[in-house]
């Protein structure tokens, strides 16, 4: 179901530093130092979360191992542990579903809630207090009548707060913020946007929408909106999720296809995995585009029959990408599954009927169990002979169904 923002109040309740916060609970030795989570330096891996101390160092999600440790030298690095972070979250989403059922999971460590109007800030308040007292982590809470200043209002919390913004606070509170402050605006728009004298958001409440959608495409508009605190995106509070995709953001322009393509694997295995994990298979497939000038292309393709196959999502996303793929380069790139249908696995790896590329996703998939994380993959992941790897963001855009 969907659920409307005005006759509700709406909470964004955010983990902070989920994966480093778990790990300083877990080890209490940790807790007031630099921690980092994420991949071997040594293996041009990147940063999956950090601290608050490590950021205070400079150290950022997503960023290069390296160039972290160049910042941190004396933070404390940790494999990421993805089983226990499962777990983590699945307890904080039991205590979300205590106080409403209206909850749309954005990520593992972050979800909206809706509940009764005037009890927003109230219901905030015991979630923090139950968050903390039962499962010792920091959660940052924005309380409001719509998604959007919901969102800012919990950024403005951080870390570890509960912060109200109602739309009456618009031009006192929101509009001096930089631009960067709106969902969806990264460095690359704002850079844009501040070329153009637009460095507030103020100034893009007084910019025209023409100007708007001139700098940014179609999204400028959805700017514009946000800038005078409009946002009507219902919660979609489904507890079946509807769709799952995956984006990466390639920290600068990619122009060599084979480089899309090896990340269009990773995210086929990511989403392939995802929906073995919850017993769905999915009738639909589509890639999204990105180009440096912030136009964005999305295409999909309807299978005769429905799948959880990795390299089916990947032949597909491949097929797409190459038949709409334009000129290069390209910014971001996305593959997203949809149509999803449960399943019941009937065959298993050895077994009549079952092929051995279900072997292979199983096989995968019970290494990433035991793990908490890839630690196989298939060759086609790896970039292009010659070619350094392009760190940058991934992201899941949807969570999978709990």
């Amino acid at each position: 179901m969907a659920v409307g923002g005005g006759k509700r109040d709406i909470l964004l309740c955010d983990l902070d530093a989920f994966f480093a916060s778990v790990e300083q609970r877990d080890h209490p030795e940790l807790r007031g130092k630099p921690v980092i989570v994420g991949g071997d330096a040594s293996r041009r891996g990147v940063v999956a979360a950090c601290s608050y101390e490590a950021r205070a160092y400079g150290v950022r999600s997503a960023m290069p191992m390296r160039q972290a440790l160049e910042l941190c030298p004396r933070a404390v690095v940790l494999p990421v542990r993805m089983s226990r972070y499962r777990e983590a979250s699945d307890q904080v989403f039991s205590i979300f579903d205590r106080f409403t059922p209206d909850v749309e999971a954005v990520s593992i460590d972050e979800a909206y809630l809706a509940v009764s109007a005037g009890r927003g800030v109230e219901t905030a308040e015991q979630i923090r207090d139950l968050v903390r007292r039962e499962l010792d982590l920091p959660l940052s809470v924005g309380v409001s009548c719509n998604k959007l200043l919901a969102k800012v209002a919990c950024r403005l919390a951080k870390p570890d707060g509960l912060r109200a913004l109602w739309p009456d606070q618009v031009a006192g509170v929101l509009w001096p913020l930089p631009v960067g402050i709106l969902p969806g605006v990264g460095p690359k728009a704002e850079e844009r946007l501040v070329r153009a004298g637009i460095r507030t958001v103020g100034d893009v409440a007084a910019a025209s929408p023409q100007l708007m959608e001139s700098l940014l495409g179609s999204f400028g508009h959805t700017v514009y909106q946000y800038a005078h605190g409009r946002d009507d995106r219902p919660l979609a509070t489904d507890h079946q999720a509807r769709s799952l995709s995956e984006e990466m953001t390639f920290a600068t322009d990619v122009g060599d296809a084979e480089q899309v393509l090896s990340a269009l694997m990773e995210m086929a295995e990511e989403l392939g995995h995802r929906l073995r994990a919850a017993g769905l298979k999915a009738r639909t497939i589509g890639i999204k585009l990105r180009f440096p000038d912030f136009r964005t292309i999305t295409r999909a393709t309807t299978l005769g029959q429905a799948t959880e196959s990795d390299s089916t999502i990947y032949r597909v996303a491949c097929e797409l990408f190459l038949r709409h793929r334009g000129h290069p380069p390209w910014r971001l790139v996305g593959v997203s599954v949809s149509g999803l249908e449960q399943w019941q696995q009937m065959c298993f790896p050895g077994l009549t009927g079952a092929s051995s590329q279900d072997g292979v996703d199983r096989t995968l998939d019970a290494l990433r169990e035991r793990f908490g994380k890839p630690v196989v993959f298939r060759a086609r992941r790896l970039p292009p002979a010659g070619a350094a790897p392009e760190p940058g963001s991934r992201r899941p855009r949807s969570p999978s169904a709990k």
